[in-house]
């Protein structure tokens, strides 16, 4: 079957679902109950990139397009646009921002790439009042930082040399730190957001995405937790009945089989 065949023959499921006489379930959903769904099957895209699994990478992006060909149905049958036009408009669009791929523009490095990509997406109107226009409130928070400090820096708002922030980090640290002594809840949490917030910058200036960097170490976490889980088990124990030591010993068992 032909590669738009394929695609066409998606597109016609998720039509026959919408349809009169089709998925109960389909036909009442709207794009405002489907955020959820989309959300979740981003993330498990994310997850299968992480796992570096191509088989659950490939089903996970076929979930990810079929959220897309859903929405676009929804919009169909309001009379909006339909996937066609998706397809078109995004079409348009890259070939718009690679001038240096389909004219006669020439950019040699990635960064001048990225900097031509910025001025073209202000020639079709982005970043009208702000600079940092564009970034998705819903991004989680980390993310969103990491995304609203580079756009700060593409137009010279930045840390001239990442030792400044490090003294910026203890600053904060010393704020948290009486802050915590008020035992002001209020102050507290603005100086942890104050906290996170130097540190997205950190892992931005050193090359590394502050949300994929405590991903892992979350993945990291549940994979030693659940080794102590397992030995407690083995030993007929629950972990309310160990001390703390011993689950502390397993846990740096976890960490050595990490590395074997």
């Amino acid at each position: 079957m032909p590669e738009m065949d394929k695609f066409r023959k998606l597109v016609d499921i998720m039509a026959k679902l919408r349809a009169e006489n089709g998925c109960a379930w389909d036909r009442i959903q709207t794009h405002e109950t489907l955020k959820p769904y989309l959300i979740e099957e981003a993330y498990e895209v994310i997850e299968a990139i992480d796992e570096k699994d191509p088989a659950k990478l490939k089903e996970e992006l076929g979930d990810l397009l079929m959220q897309v060909v859903f929405h676009a149905q929804v919009a169909k049958d309001a009379g909006n646009f339909d996937i066609d036009d998706v397809v078109e408009g995004i079409s348009s669009k890259m070939i718009s921002r690679h001038p240096h791929v389909f004219g006669d523009a020439r950019f040699d490095t990635p960064e001048e790439v990225v900097k031509q990509w910025q001025e073209r997406k202000k020639e079709e109107g982005k970043f009208r009042n702000s600079a940092l226009e564009g970034v998705p409130k819903e991004l989680p928070s980390l993310l969103r930082a990491h995304r609203l400090q580079s756009r700060a820096a593409k137009v010279g708002f930045d840390w001239e040399k990442v030792e400044d922030i490090f003294d910026k980090l203890d600053e904060e640290l010393a704020e948290f730190r009486e802050a915590f002594g008020k035992n002001n809840i209020k102050e507290i949490e603005n100086e942890l957001g104050d906290l996170f917030f130097v540190l997205v910058n950190i892992s931005r200036t050193v090359g590394v995405n502050a949300e994929g960097a405590l991903r892992k170490t979350i993945s990291k976490f549940i994979s030693r937790f659940r080794y102590i889980e397992m030995k407690a088990a083995e030993e007929g124990r629950r972990l309310e009945d160990m001390r703390l030591e011993e689950m502390d010993k397993l846990w740096d068992e976890a960490k050595r089989r990490e590395k074997c």
